[in-house]
């Protein structure tokens, strides 16, 4: 027969076990609350689409990477530029995203969709219209996700 416990060993040793299963199970849903990688990355695509529609030069910057390339040797500061121009151009800016495929690669991803961007003073109809192709390349970084190139090429 073993050496009966008494009740404050008892109570610490059970105090220990609920301590331990509470990490536990705080650890699991940690786990499980991080986002995953894809869902991050289609957050990323739809604030860049959102700073497009809303105008919003800052928000655009801010989901490019520093070393972003676009056509022509297009750098970031470029890609802010050309932004900017639409927007002092259009009031209106639309901006419908087709479905998008996404490949990752650990810390990399590919993502391909079609883009119909739309400008207008305001009126029932655009001023500008036209559908693209469009293949981005991005880069997570600290959980997020940045765009590193992106080439378009018209549609119609």
């Amino acid at each position: 027969m073993g050496i009966p416990a008494t009740g404050s060993a008892a109570s610490r040793w059970r105090a220990i076990a609920l301590a331990a299963s509470a990490l536990a199970l705080w650890a699991l849903l940690a786990g499980c609350a991080r986002t995953p990688p894809e869902q991050r990355l289609r957050e990323s695509l739809a604030a860049l689409q959102t700073a497009m529609e809303a105008r919003d030069l800052e928000g655009l910057h801010a989901t490019l990477a520093e070393d972003f390339v676009g056509p022509e040797g297009m750098d970031r500061n470029g890609a802010r530029g050309l932004a900017m121009l639409s927007f002092r151009r259009y009031r209106d800016v639309g901006v419908t995203l087709g479905p998008a495929q996404i490949a990752i690669q650990g810390d990399r991803a590919t993502v391909r969709f079609s883009a119909a961007l739309s400008g207008g003073a305001g009126k029932v109809l655009p001023d500008a219209a036209q559908v693209y192709e469009v293949e981005t390349g991005w880069r997570e970084t600290e959980g997020e996700w940045r765009m590193t190139s992106a080439e378009w090429t018209p549609k119609l």
